[in-house]
């Protein structure tokens, strides 16, 4: 990734990790990135051994920082009001430690940027093992609706890129909550910002393993409790599809199948999904949806327990309504 010319704008990483890893390629990627945009920030909560460790390996022209504000229940919420507050640039690319930028997409993204306060693309699994094409059944289905009335269209990727002046502006967002992209986009709306989703904007994300993707099934479940249309019907499709199951009604449950895997079509033919979505992905719609619906229930049990565990801690509320965050913000003016 080389580039005669560096783009001005700042990567933000916020990076947190309990056990040594693997870091070597995440450090070549690092270093390449550099190349390409001015300024590189990892802010890193890892227990002390493993900041140094990470301090030792990191390319020296990252910045690797701790967080500087006090972590709330979300810590990566805490890494980025640390790094785009660190930031040199206006420009703000937000990305998880799996999402692989390349040169077309970090410029694609940012010259959305220069119409908007945020911006949302749209990330893809750069390998296919079969977890991630179930994952991507989500993604497909998420193109074309998502059930949340001011977000309708449009996944809810590990990356976006905000302007850091609007972000400051606002206050930066509640680190109390578990679905902290959808609390920061909603937070960008309720204070006038622009937001932007570009469903073209195709950017990387490397799947996690397969014992990673099973232990947070019902935490991505209890992240749709902050979309309570959509919650709903994910909780209805178990006992509507058992009743069906029971009365042998196998026509009707093929046929609310087949209904899914020609909506997730759908969004894998939006703009130019065809090319970057194998079309497996769109016949596991279905398998998706039942497991999101068992998963749905499990993350209500949770809910009623206080909340769903999340490093260590429990997180009662996914994310706030922009009528809520609208609240805060004018008991704090």
């Amino acid at each position: 990734m080389t580039t005669s010319r560096r783009i001005h704008a700042t990567y933000v990483l916020p990076l947190r990790r309990t056990s040594a890893g693997p870091i070597d390629e995440l450090r070549d990627y690092l270093e390449d990135l550099g190349a390409l945009v001015d300024e590189v920030i990892v802010v890193d909560g890892s227990p002390p051994d493993l900041f140094a460790r990470h301090a030792a390996v990191l390319p020296a022209g990252v910045r690797h920082i701790p967080p500087a504000v006090p972590r709330g229940a979300n810590g990566k919420v805490a890494g980025v009001v640390t790094g785009v507050a660190a930031a040199r640039n206006d420009s703000v690319v937000i990305a998880d430690d799996d999402v692989r930028y390349g040169p077309d997409s970090i410029r694609e993204i940012l010259d959305h940027l220069a119409e908007a306060e945020l911006v949302r693309p749209q990330n893809r699994f750069d390998a296919m093992p079969w977890h991630a094409r179930l994952d991507t059944a989500r993604t497909l289905l998420n193109r074309v609706w998502t059930g949340d009335r001011l977000f309708p269209v449009g996944d809810f990727p590990g990356t976006l890129a905000v302007r850091r002046g609007f972000f400051i502006a606002i206050g930066a967002y509640d680190g109390d909550v578990l679905f902290e992209n959808l609390e920061l986009m909603r937070t960008v709306a309720a204070a006038g910002g622009r937001v932007r989703t570009s469903l073209g904007t195709y950017v990387d994300r490397r799947p996690p393993d397969t014992s990673h993707f099973w232990s947070q099934r019902v935490r991505q479940a209890y992240d749709d409790l902050a979309v309570p249309l959509r919650f709903a019907v994910l909780l209805a499709l178990l006992p509507a599809g058992a009743v069906l199951a029971v009365s042998r009604r196998f026509g009707w449950l093929a046929s609310g199948a087949a209904v899914s895997v020609a909506l997730a079509e759908k969004g894998r033919r939006r703009a130019g999904g065809a090319g970057r979505f194998p079309f497996s992905c769109s016949l596991l719609a279905p398998v998706w949806l039942a497991e999101r619906a068992v998963s749905c229930w499990l993350a209500l049990a949770c809910r009623a327990r206080g909340g769903v565990r999340y490093a260590g801690r429990r997180i009662l509320v996914s994310a706030n309504s922009v009528e809520t965050i609208r609240r805060r913000r004018l008991r704090s003016l």
